[in-house]
């Protein structure tokens, strides 16, 4: 069996998991669904969750991804993930505004970036933008996003940049 899926799932105070109708509810601060993959069996004894293969040869796989989703979803419910961003250039800001992320990122226009549902973004200043969620896939798909309208460049190494990003600038053209 894959050795992901055989550690069990230790859940922490105030988690609770539920098992209804190939769905697992995941339950904390904040809840979260997973689809149970049909050849996924999971137990749920007390404050642990154990997932197995329903057949020994090709469902291994399935158990050890089922459990690091599973394993997200607590850690997320619990904890929550947060991706922190910061803004490099001349006149690069950030700010919320209600449900929507205001960019002004060097464009001709401003950039509006609608929030989703579960996900909250912060700015503690106009060049830090902190996103947060129980979901761990959605946060790092918001961040991503959001660091897509303007890449880090690699001469003068402006745009937008994860805070643990290191951008290794390039040496420009000599005549």
């Amino acid at each position: 069996m894959s050795r992901v899926a055989k550690m069990p799932v230790k859940l922490p105070a105030g988690v609770q998991v539920a098992n209804a109708n190939g769905q697992l509810t995941v339950k904390g601060k904040t809840s979260l669904t997973i689809n149970v993959p049909a050849k996924v069996q999971i137990e749920v004894q007390g404050d642990t969750v154990t997932v197995a293969a329903a057949s020994i040869t090709a469902d291994k796989m399935q158990a050890g991804t089922f459990r690091a989703l599973l394993n997200n979803a607590v850690v997320g419910v619990s904890k929550g993930y947060e991706k922190k961003l910061q803004l490099v250039g001349v006149g690069y800001r950030a700010a919320t505004a209600g449900k929507k992320l205001n960019l002004s990122l060097g464009f001709s226009h401003p950039i509006e970036y609608p929030i989703p549902e579960g996900i909250t973004v912060e700015t503690p200043s106009q060049t830090e933008i902190i996103v947060k969620g129980a979901d761990k896939k959605m946060v790092g798909q918001v961040a991503a996003d959001i660091r897509g309208f303007r890449p880090p460049e690699p001469y003068k190494g402006k745009g937008v940049r994860y805070s643990t990003e290191k951008v290794e600038l390039k040496e420009a053209k000599k005549k």
